[in-house]
């Protein structure tokens, strides 16, 4: 009994210490609000972030039930080569009716760059959304149609996007922006978030996921715009996935069907582990990601045998159906606690949601199994190492696969963080990016340099050790070696 009584106390002194939580937060955002230039802009956006933290407050000690966690039901997910190409007529009527939105709030500072990420040169001196702007355009003069280009900035990425844009003037591409909220941190230790002013100190402050997009896009006013436009489909995905094109075979099978939500999924690999994954929960259908996965799992959620898929956050959805779900009150979207550290080593929590977990809010969801052509992500160095290789050529601003390379897989790449973190320092020390049509694998750490025409196949690992320093001459060819700071070259 006595015991009984413990946890009966510590329940109430959790809800005790969540109230008083809740309460100190309000006072502070109505001190945030007073300090904002337009207050009932902020007013509205902070109430969304005092909703999601309430909630974080309220579910802190709910996990998800490992043991209900069940593979997509039959018929969740469907086959790309599976669907049919609509007739040319049918593709323009239905192009017509389509807009095309890229995720455009990341920065480039996780490769060492400042600014917008969709800045970063690419290939053959063009930028993500040069290739972006590309795709669109070519698009909108073969099929004779009108599919705008929607960017959402975040408070990080605006200012410079907005410059930049209006190079594209002209373009055949109507290009339209809208920004995501801007949400204070908080202060792990005392709950509270660390702005004490709405208009100073960015830092403070962060976008809060690409689960925003759906409330950025109601209050921004485009969804009714778009909607009286008569547009009924939107493509959502992230900028610097170069895989992302519009696929007509997609878009034909969301317009014919009674689809509300399409995710596009893709086979694991083992460069793919931490992605999030369509699953079956409590007889619905759920986005699980690695950050809401029990500590003691995460092994098996790594594993590349139970959870065979992973989301591209490659999604297809009908306008009308997001209207609708965003105007009961019962959308919310699970919360990633998002665990930092910042200046002086402060632990700080960013509460955030991501656009895919939506899934469950829509009628008749479904997942498309898409090849791995159209997830082409560059989050770091190596990722562009393989995007600029011969690999890949270019387009009509997408990547095609070289028709020389004699399997379908990617090679798998891991450049050493220490020296090729930075793209300029990657860019100074891989000068020329080898030939890697037949490579399988490749990992680079310590002091190494690239000369010109280098070819690599199979498996490729170099090594220089602390203080040393590797040079692989113009030329070279590395075929299942391994090259380690005293130069001995070994067959592997």
């Amino acid at each position: 009994m006595g015991k009984i009584k413990r946890k009966d106390s510590l329940s109430d002194f959790k809800a005790i210490t969540r109230s008083s939580a809740l309460e100190c937060l309000s006072l502070h955002i109505s001190k945030l609000i007073e300090t904002a230039k337009n207050k009932e802009e902020v007013a509205l956006e902070l109430k969304r972030f005092e909703e999601l933290y309430h909630r974080f407050l309220v579910l802190q000690d709910s996990k998800i039930d490992w043991r209900k966690i069940q593979p997509p039901e039959q018929g969740l997910v469907h086959n790309h080569e599976s669907l049919d190409d609509p007739p040319l007529e049918r593709a323009t009527e239905m192009l017509n009716k389509l807009v095309v939105v890229k995720l455009n709030g990341g920065l480039g500072t996780t490769m060492g760059c400042t600014g917008p990420k969709s800045a970063i040169e690419v290939r053959e001196e063009m930028t993500f959304l040069d290739l972006t702007v590309q795709q669109v355009k070519w698009l909108n003069y073969t099929y004779n149609c009108n599919v705008p280009l929607v960017l959402m900035n975040s408070f990080n990425t605006h200012e410079e996007t907005e410059r930049i844009i209006g190079k594209y003037k002209g373009a055949l591409v109507q290009i339209l922006t809208f920004n995501q909220a801007r949400y204070p941190r908080i202060d792990k230790e005392t709950l509270l978030p660390c702005a004490s002013d709405y208009e100073e100190d960015d830092s403070e402050w962060y976008p809060p996921g690409h689960g925003d997009i759906y409330f950025a896009l109601k209050y921004s006013g485009l969804l009714d715009s778009f909607l009286k436009e008569d547009k009924e489909y939107i493509f959502i995905s992230n900028i610097d996935n170069l895989g992302a094109t519009v696929d007509l075979k997609i878009l034909n099978y969301l317009a014919n069907s009674d689809c509300e939500f399409l995710m596009e999924v893709t086979n694991k690999t083992m460069a793919d582990v931490k992605g999030g994954t369509l699953i079956s929960y409590e007889g619905h259908s759920q986005l699980l990601e690695l950050a809401q996965v029990p500590k003691n799992h995460v092994d098996e959620f790594k594993s590349i045998k139970k959870f065979r898929i992973f989301n591209t956050n490659n999604l297809w959805l009908k306008l009308k159906a997001i209207k609708r779900v965003l105007a009961k009150d019962d959308f919310d979207l699970d919360i990633i606690v998002n665990e930092k550290r910042v200046k002086g080593n402060q632990k700080i929590i960013q509460l955030e949601t991501a656009v895919g977990a939506s899934i469950k809010y829509f009628n008749t969801a479904k997942g498309i199994n898409v090849p791995r052509s159209r997830f082409l992500p560059v989050k770091t160095t190596s990722d562009l190492l393989l995007v600029k290789s011969n690999l890949y050529s270019l387009k009509h601003g997408g990547l095609l696969m070289n028709p020389e390379r004699p399997f379908p897989e990617v090679p798998l790449i891991k450049l050493g963080e220490e020296h090729f973190k930075n793209v300029q320092h990657f860019l100074q020390r891989i000068p020329n990016i080898p030939n890697i049509i037949e490579l399988d694998h490749l990992t680079v750490t310590g002091d190494v340099t690239f000369g010109f025409d280098v070819v690599l196949k199979g498996t490729v690992i170099i090594v220089a050790n602390h203080g040393e320093r590797i040079d692989i001459p113009s030329g070279a060819i590395l075929e299942n070696k391994v090259i380690t700071g005293n130069l001995r070259i070994l067959d592997h």
